[in-house]
């Protein structure tokens, strides 16, 4: 893999290797015309590189993410590799985490909002069969490594986009102590010991920070 980072950094990028994926990185000025160039010129010489090494670059599964400075700039430079042309998409996920082109994490949200009231779903259904103890340990680990996962991304953000979350939260805290859905949530956490959705946010930034 070293000879691949060596033809990565020759045309200027900096790259991530992971078990079955390489993430490439690269800064430009807005007017930069020579970017498609560029980075089509990368991704022609890592193909060349992984077919001299037996192996095969995926093109269905290439995905480019511009990240503007301005989020009123729009990019619509298409990069042609072989006969496949490959364009900025909207989201790409990231480690789990769904990164969209203005950084806002509505999608990445909306992804675990979902995949968080499935499982509530699911545990609320075998609930009355569970012990006292059971249901904290599902909802910790279905639910809330879920909310807290990679959440210091999420610093900063509007509190109205980080309200899903909250409500995913208190819908688990209601599940484990078997309370109806208008029940008043904030007794329930305070027994858990639960911090809410925006403080464990900040824990975990200031933990990052030390």
């Amino acid at each position: 893999m070293t000879s691949l980072g060596s033809v990565i950094q020759k045309h200027g990028f900096s790259y991530h290797c992971y078990t079955d994926d390489t993430q490439l990185y690269f800064s430009f000025q807005p007017d930069d015309p020579t970017v498609a160039a560029c980075i089509s010129a990368c991704l022609s010489e890592i193909s060349s590189w992984m077919n001299d090494h037996h192996l095969q670059l995926n093109l269905t599964k290439t995905e480019l993410l511009v990240i503007p400075a301005n989020p009123l700039l729009h990019h619509n430079f298409s990069i042609q590799l072989g006969s496949s042309t490959i364009t900025p998409s909207r989201t790409a996920r990231n480690l789990g985490v769904v990164m969209d082109h203005q950084l806002s994490f509505i999608n990445h949200i909306a992804t675990m909002t979902r995949s968080c009231r499935f499982a509530l779903y699911n545990i609320r259904k075998i609930r009355p069969f569970l012990s006292e103890q059971a249901p904290q340990l599902l909802v910790q680990s279905l639910v809330l490594s879920r909310l807290d996962y990679c959440n210091a991304l999420l610093a900063g953000l509007p509190a109205c986009t980080v309200k899903p979350l909250q409500l995913i939260q208190n819908a688990a805290a209601r599940v484990v102590f078997n309370e109806p859905k208008k029940a008043h949530v904030t007794p329930l956490l305070i027994r858990l010991h639960w911090l809410p959705v925006a403080a464990r946010i900040k824990f975990k930034k200031f933990a990052l920070c030390k």
